[in-house]
């Protein structure tokens, strides 16, 4: 069975829970087998490393962890809202993600 996600990378999107709620960033990587996506600048974590080659530095890293897909909503380009996808085909055949706002309605 193929899993999906609702997000793709490069999307704009907003985090609904956790400590960077409300807090908006583009989509860096997406792992559809573990469910989760990286957001750029956010959910920052610190990691420590340490030197694996002669010459090379160690210390502390701020890094971006994943997050679960779930806890992210796409933000629409034209009106900047954040909305679930809805998807439209068009006349030659092609599937487009379309904004769910009434007012909106514009493809991805």
């Amino acid at each position: 069975m193929k899993k999906k996600l609702h997000v793709k990378t490069g999307d704009t999107v907003v985090i609904l829970s956790g400590k960077d709620k409300g807090k908006q960033g583009t989509v860096l990587e997406v792992s559809v087998k573990e469910g989760k996506v990286i957001v750029e600048g956010l959910n920052i974590a610190i990691k420590h490393v340490k030197p694996r080659q002669m010459g090379q530095k160690g210390g502390i890293v701020n890094v971006e962890s994943p997050l679960y897909a779930s806890k992210v909503m796409a933000v629409c380009p034209k009106c900047g809202k954040p909305t679930r996808l809805a998807h439209k085909i068009e006349a030659d055949g092609k599937k487009n993600r379309v904004c769910k706002h009434a007012d909106c309605g514009k493809a991805y």
